[in-house]
């Protein structure tokens, strides 16, 4: 299957479960703890809504990575890698826990002036998926987004659903949902009852992706973001 074709699967599954919950009910409690340990590593972005985004932005946004590691003053720092065009682009900020388990406030410190933001681990089995809140006050306006992070380039139905249902549930609309361009990415999306997937050839990994991952900018300049408000 071409990578449109999956891309349109998971549109189609959205339809579906749209028709299904016309009154989706509030999703799940969030994690009561938090593993820090497990939750390292990386992650790939396969699913963004925010207040700021609209379905017509899908051709902005290309496939990135998340990778969560514990830095040498033992706080969780993350890194996200995206290539537009023939540029690698990286940015990343360090996030500093709360008591509530799972959430985090963004350290500005190094940022005079920068926006408040609070990002929280709302749902997470650690091997599959991860859903995360993130809250922004900027001014009067409060900028509310969701990830959806899968460790491979798969989505299973359920959690679609589970992604879906959150998004509602923060009073946004599926307007708001952006799947990130995903030509020439290998995309598995929804399991059906023969255990198969829907999936799109041609697996490559953003630039920057670790474990030996295939740099989709080799050689080419690579810009580098280091701003704790800045947006993909």
């Amino acid at each position: 299957m071409r990578p449109w074709c999956a891309l349109c699967v998971a549109l189609t599954l959205l339809r579906a479960l749209e028709a299904q919950t016309p009154n989706p009910r509030q999703p799940s409690a969030q994690v009561q703890s938090f593993r820090e340990d497990q939750f390292q590593g990386e992650w790939f972005v396969l699913g963004l809504a925010g207040s700021d985004h609209r379905k017509a932005d899908r051709s902005l946004l290309n496939p990135f990575t998340a990778t969560f590691e514990r830095n040498e003053k033992s706080r969780l720092e993350v890194s996200y890698a995206m290539t537009r065009g023939q540029r690698c682009v990286t940015w990343s900020y360090v996030l500093i826990p709360a008591t509530q388990p799972g959430k985090f406030s963004v350290d500005n410190s190094g940022v005079p002036g920068a926006d408040p933001e609070e990002v929280l681990v709302y749902d997470t089995d650690y091997t599959t998926f991860a859903l995360m809140l993130s809250r922004r006050q900027s001014g009067s306006r409060e900028i509310l987004r969701v990830n959806l992070l899968c460790r491979t380039w798969a989505i299973q139905t359920q959690v679609l659903s589970k992604f879906v249902c959150l998004v509602r549930a923060q009073g946004l609309s599926d307007n708001n949902i952006v799947f990130p361009d995903l030509t020439g990415n290998k995309l598995l999306v929804g399991q059906g009852l023969d255990g198969g997937w829907a999936s799109a050839s041609g697996p490559q990994k953003p630039c920057g992706s670790p474990a030996g991952g295939h740099s989709l900018c080799s050689g080419s300049a690579c810009g580098v973001l280091v701003a704790p408000k800045s947006s993909a």
